[in-house]
């Protein structure tokens, strides 16, 4: 499970290098095992760990997620200096690019998956807010010029094989 979450190189001599994921977010969640059901069923992601019901760590490519819940300190879920508790649901986002995103989006409508507006087609591609459990939103995008594509794979499992979100079946 943790090659999942380091990349690992073969460098010229034929030695293998692992390296880390390159990105990582944290959300605030309200459930952290109803987060981890739908990032890692839903959406693709590993479970890397989750030591504490108030932590997890899970990763896709070069992305480290890490969901904390609000009061589950110490650590990024607990109250700040004043008192306020962090909260989820906010309007910043990761994208995680597609290939066939009516495909996604019928496919996790089918599991149940809320989204916060339909497909539109901007200048690069076309794109929709789904919902984690807590209400942070994540960006489906399906690009439509080469220029809006991710420069590298960097959506690749360390076999090579393309991670498609909600492209795997029920």
């Amino acid at each position: 499970m943790l090659d999942d979450w380091l990349r690992i190189r073969t460098e010229p001599n034929g030695e293998e290098e692992q390296q880390m994921a390159s990105v990582s977010v944290r959300y605030i969640v309200n459930d952290v095992d109803a987060a981890i059901a739908f990032y890692r069923d839903d959406l693709g992601f590993t479970e890397i760990m989750h030591p504490a019901p108030t932590f997890a760590m899970l990763s896709l490519g070069d992305l480290r997620l890490v969901l904390s819940a609000p009061g589950g300190g110490p650590g990024g879920g607990q109250a700040m200096p004043d008192g306020t508790l962090p909260r989820p649901g906010g309007w910043n986002r990761f994208t995680i690019e597609v290939t066939d995103l009516t495909g996604a989006v019928d496919r996790l409508r089918a599991r149940g998956a809320r989204f916060r507006n339909e497909i539109v087609t901007g200048a690069g591609g076309k794109q929709i807010l789904v919902e984690d459990p807590s209400g942070n939103p994540v960006e489906l995008f399906e690009p439509t010029t080469s220029e809006a594509r991710l420069e590298q794979s960097s959506f690749r499992e360390s076999s090579g094989r393309s991670v498609d979100p909600g492209l795997r079946g029920s």
